[in-house]
């Protein structure tokens, strides 16, 4: 690459930067849905058109700052996995681990946790090139649920007779190696823990929840438990969820002749920015 090209990457690289940090900034002060282009051109002192050769439409440059928000997030989750599993920390603590720092993430950036998993912004539709980003949580657990599985196995969930054929279904879809009841339950889990994260992010907690830390811990440890994660027990838990039974790859090697083949994971549907965020 000429010089002259290498310098006009790295300005290129600049201005994006800037576009979007004042995006931002707009979304702190005036919500995802009252983002403009204009504004942003106007604060950067650029012209509209200008502008437009990074972001052609508002549209565009939501997508980047969603793609971020969820790559930001996801990295935050990976490296505190990461170090208690350098730690040496069971399937368990490293649940725990991965939520307590999504609960981080969402308290040091509200607004990009607003804008991806807030209220969807009028007019927008996230493309499938959020997918990836936005599915690295997600997949994380999953991968710590399957760690257990192929281990010392998992308490199997309950799971109403109703429910059987869509458990089938979305184990398929998300993860084929698992028991359906425990990818229903994971599900159900993945949801709640960014349902305990907005309603304290958006005050639902206020006046109900003071020690909101020792609170999420143990909501996300009973999530843990929900998923077939009872042991072995994390560092100062105590008692272990009901369960009607255990389950491992081992046992269920054993019992149908054949360990179920690792297919991969399927990416979790429903994120806030999949789903318009």
């Amino acid at each position: 690459m000429s010089t002259a090209r290498g310098a006009r990457a790295r300005a290129r690289v600049e201005v994006t930067a800037a576009i979007k940090d004042e995006a931002r900034r707009q979304l702190a002060a005036e919500g995802a849905a009252k983002l403009s282009l204009r504004a942003v051109a106007r604060e950067l002192g650029m012209v509209s058109s200008a502008l437009y050769r990074y972001f052609p439409s508002r549209d565009d440059l939501l997508t980047a700052l969603i793609i971020d928000a969820y790559d930001s997030l996801g990295e935050t989750a990976e490296s505190a996995h990461a170090a208690v599993v350098g730690a040496g920390a069971g399937p368990r603590e490293r649940w725990i681990a991965v939520c307590v720092a999504a609960r981080r993430w969402a308290l040091e950036h509200p607004h990009e946790y607003a804008l991806i998993y807030g209220s969807p912004v009028p007019g927008y539709t996230a493309p499938e090139a959020t997918i990836p980003a936005a599915s690295r949580v997600g997949l994380l657990l999953i991968g710590i649920v399957r760690d257990a599985y192929q281990g010392k196995g998992v308490a199997r969930p309950p799971l109403p007779a109703d429910l059987k054929a869509e458990a089938r279904r979305m184990a398929a879809d998300i993860a084929p190696d698992l028991p359906p009841e425990v990818v229903t339950a994971g599900v159900a889990a993945w949801a709640q823990l960014y349902g305990l994260i907005g309603f304290e992010l958006f005050g639902q907690f206020n006046r109900v929840v003071e020690d909101r830390e020792r609170f999420f811990r143990h909501a996300v440890d009973q999530l843990a438990q929900g998923v077939g994660l009872v042991f072995p027990q994390p560092t100062g838990a105590t008692g272990a969820a009901g369960s009607t039974g255990t389950v491992s790859a081992t046992s269920a090697t054993t019992s149908t002749g054949a360990t179920s083949k690792n297919r991969g994971s399927g990416a979790p549907r429903g994120s806030g920015a999949t789903a318009g965020a």
